[in-house]
């Protein structure tokens, strides 16, 4: 099952694709509280309206209910790129997992604009991620049982100010300005999925691949971070984690090549489909 949220007639409304239509999904006043009232595997329990055209797609969680929850340097040859870049933010040895929130109080979905803040940043960057989002309620999980918690998979873009990120010798900041967390352009349930190790993750600048990896080359897997997370942690259902970004960022060409206005920002992952965003 694909879950979408769209702008249909002035409201903010999900909605589910069937045989190549979206449908608004009767009964849930957005994706949040379908999340709260929808168990997987009761998709035939959905009450669908008529099938709706004339919408905007945005992303499938406007409004996160939580911080969302990111891995830092999860895949090998990111970290090598981003150790070159700086050594003092990025370097050093890693014998635990990098977790880091994300604040964001509106996501931006397919199509939306990321604003570019000049002035105030100067390097500005993509991250083409698999996004994870709970379905329910996480706590004290055992790495066994986490992948019960998962409702589906989305694209994520966790789009990033190198200059602030690294000024504050941690990330909060240069991750958290509006407009930068981006997600779309639906929310995929594991059934339809298959293996989530072997997806195909990409993303593309003006048309020109940057990023080009998989899922199975990620260092920790859905399963740890959602262990980790939830010792101590109550993850909310409709939590999102980010789950790192493979090598190619701006930030690790040479020279480093950052994003500029009119510049197109094109996610894509094998199975949930494609993010694309246009730099204001």
């Amino acid at each position: 099952m694909k879950l979408y949220t769209v702008l249909f007639k002035g409201k903010e409304r999900p909605a589910v694709e069937k045989d190549g239509a979206l449908y608004e999904v009767i009964g849930f006043k957005d994706m949040n509280d379908l999340i709260e009232g929808f168990a997987p595997g009761s998709e035939d329990s959905l009450s669908l309206g008529a099938a709706i055209s004339d919408y905007t797609l945005l992303s499938p969680i406007v409004h996160p209910r939580q911080d969302i929850m990111c891995l830092g340097i999860n895949y090998s040859d990111h970290a090598e790129e981003a150790g070159k870049f700086s050594k003092e933010a990025f370097g050093g040895e890693r014998p635990y997992t990098i977790y880091f929130a994300k604040r964001c109080s509106e996501a931006i979905g397919p199509g939306a604009v990321i604003p570019s803040y000049p002035g105030y940043v100067d390097s500005l960057d993509y991250e083409v991620e698999l996004g994870v989002v709970l379905g329910k309620d996480a706590k004290n999980v055992k790495p066994e049982d986490a992948l019960k918690y998962v409702l589906g998979y989305t694209v994520f873009n966790d789009i990033s100010a190198r200059n602030l990120q690294t000024r504050h010798k941690q990330w909060y900041v240069g991750k958290s300005l509006d407009g930068f967390t981006a997600m779309g352009p639906c929310i995929v349930t594991p059934d339809e999925l298959g293996d989530i190790y072997a997806l195909g993750i990409r993303c593309f600048v003006n048309g020109e691949l940057r990023q080009n990896s998989i899922t199975s080359r990620m260092i920790q897997t859905i399963e740890g971070a959602i262990a980790e997370l939830s010792q101590g942690i109550t993850l909310k259902a409709g939590t999102v984690i980010a789950m790192g970004t493979p090598s190619g960022v701006g930030m690790g060409m040479d020279p480093p090549t950052f994003l500029k206005p009119g510049d197109v920002v094109r996610c894509e992952i094998d199975g949930i489909g494609v993010l694309e965003n246009t730099v204001e």
